[in-house]
């Protein structure tokens, strides 16, 4: 069931620093819904930094971050996330092409409300930004 956050409903925002996932993501959402505001930042820190200097009402809808990126991991970024209270209603996705338990039970501990295997092919690249809709209330 999504999580209603309350927050910006058509913005989402992704740490990701693979450009040919940025295009496949881009390419697969404007199919399905090109309503959205796709941010794609390819730094943990970066990312952490975006989120503090948004205002509470231009907060994203989602927030999907790649587990490996330079910087912070997902699972640092998570951590980060944690110490302020205003970060706590956006949904968190982790996706990763590492299939890891310890990393998938790290990340879920940390407030991930999922983990993903980055999809492979179109069909599954379909199949997972449906799903990452619906904590958008979209889907």
């Amino acid at each position: 069931m999504p999580i209603k956050t309350g927050v910006n409903n058509r913005s989402i925002i992704f740490g990701e620093d693979d450009i040919d996932d940025i295009d496949l993501l881009r390419e697969t959402f404007a199919s399905i819904d090109n309503s959205f505001s796709l941010l794609f930042i390819d730094k943990g820190r970066s990312l952490i930094s975006k989120l503090e200097s948004l205002a509470d009402s231009e907060l994203p809808c989602l927030l999907v971050l790649d587990y490996n990126m330079p910087e912070l991991n997902g699972a640092e970024i998570l951590t980060e996330l944690k110490k302020q209270e205003r970060f706590e209603r956006i949904p968190k996705l982790i996706w990763s092409t590492s299939g890891s338990d310890t990393y998938k039970n790290r990340c879920l501990e940390l407030g991930a409300v999922d983990y993903l295997i980055k999809p492979v092919n179109v069909k599954d690249y379909l199949e997972t930004v449906r799903y990452m809709l619906t904590f958008c209330g979209r889907l």
